[in-house]
């Protein structure tokens, strides 16, 4: 990787600017300590940016995005813009992002820590240890495919129709992310679909297994059908290691999978896109999976582990710096251990703190780590 390294950071709405505060805490500790540069831009999205440019993100920061070797976001939305047009919502700007970016495989992390074990609404002997990446294809599907609305029929009444879709390529390139992650985790990779009863996922394990076949060998694949991977999500979810699927099971089963961990505040995201054969490069995005909770904004209560998990996320994927990713992730398991805990994931008996002092200590682990 180049040694500067350029990040744009957007932190949007509500409780965004307060963790992404502690995302350039790190930032700051890793330059002097660990001697990694970041070029650092800043921009607004969502929220932020309406009331700034009336529109929920500027050319200007749509440039800057498509420019940075990646792209940090807090959260967008709130009550405040609930009356705006649809096409003027904060959401709108995450949606340009992903979709001007390119970005087709989300990646949504499961991972439950040993101190937070008793937060799930499992039995703590069915979650112990659990780490699961699942892989959902974003940018195609039933979410995008053609024709698609609501009409009304002769006799009064109304139809609505979606089309669930999907090319070979969009398959395959979603299906080759999931390959590579699971050749650097435990070699496995459940591919889940719907081939049972849709053409559209006939297609998906056909050329999921052909990839496998033609391309990774070395990596374990089965199939499962969805309904059965939400059954085992919740039977037993240490089977998986990596999953792979589309865009609609993707979008359910990874809330699924988030709950087994029994807090939001808790977990990261990465959007990638493809790697430019010339660079090297992939477009990513890295954001946490809690929305921008505007009820406790500005209040230090919100938990900053998720953007700091994401941020690890960043470290790995996108600058290939996994010794550092590794580092703030068991900085961050080192803090639970010791028992601080934000008000999200407050225990009886644990120490409360703000979203400052959980970053502080943080970046404290990390020095005595080192």
């Amino acid at each position: 990787m180049p040694e500067t390294r350029s990040l744009l950071l957007l932190p949007g709405d509500g409780i965004g600017p307060e963790v992404m505060a502690e995302v350039r805490r790190v930032i700051d500790w890793l330059g002097r300590r660990r001697g990694l540069d970041f070029v650092i831009g800043d921009g607004l999205v969502g929220g932020a940016a309406i009331d700034a440019h009336g529109e929920p993100l500027t050319d200007a920061t749509m440039k800057q995005a498509l420019a940075a070797d990646a792209v940090l976001l807090g959260a967008v939305g709130g009550p405040k813009w609930d009356d705006l047009p649809f096409e003027r919502k904060p959401e709108r700007g995450l949606l340009r992002l992903r979709k001007e970016m390119a970005l087709f495989a989300n990646l949504r992390p499961a991972m439950v820590f040993p101190a937070l074990v008793g937060a799930s609404t499992l039995k703590p002997e069915v979650v112990a240890g659990l780490d699961i990446l699942i892989v959902r294809e974003l940018t195609g599907g039933v979410y995008f495919g053609e024709p698609k609305g609501i009409e009304t029929l002769p006799d009064g009444s109304r139809r609505g129709v979606n089309t669930q879709v999907y090319t070979t390529e969009e398959i395959r390139r979603v299906a080759r992310v999931a390959f590579e992650l699971a050749g650097r985790r435990r070699g496995q990779v459940c591919s889940v679909d719907k081939a049972n009863v849709m053409e559209s996922g006939v297609l998906w394990r056909e050329e999921v297994q052909r990839l496998r076949d033609q391309a990774f060998p070395e990596v374990n694949l089965t199939h499962m059908y969805a309904d059965n991977c939400a059954m085992q999500l919740v039977r037993n979810p240490s089977q998986f290691d990596v999953i792979v699927t589309d865009n609609l099971f993707g979008d359910i089963l990874s809330d699924e999978a988030a709950m087994l961990t029994g807090s939001l505040g808790m977990l990261p995201s990465a959007s990638l896109g493809a790697v430019d054969p010339s660079s090297g490069r992939r477009r990513a995005l890295y954001e946490p999976v809690h929305g921008s909770a505007p009820d406790i904004a500005g209040k230090g209560l919100a938990n900053p582990l998720a953007m700091l998990l994401s941020f690890a996320m960043c470290l790995r994927y996108s600058f290939a710096l996994t010794a550092e990713a590794d580092l703030l992730e068991v900085a961050v398991a080192s803090v639970l251990d010791g028992g601080l805990r934000t008000a999200d994931i407050m225990e009886e008996g644990k120490a409360r703190v703000s979203t400052r002092v959980m970053g502080e200590a943080v970046t404290a682990a990390l020095a005595k780590l080192t």
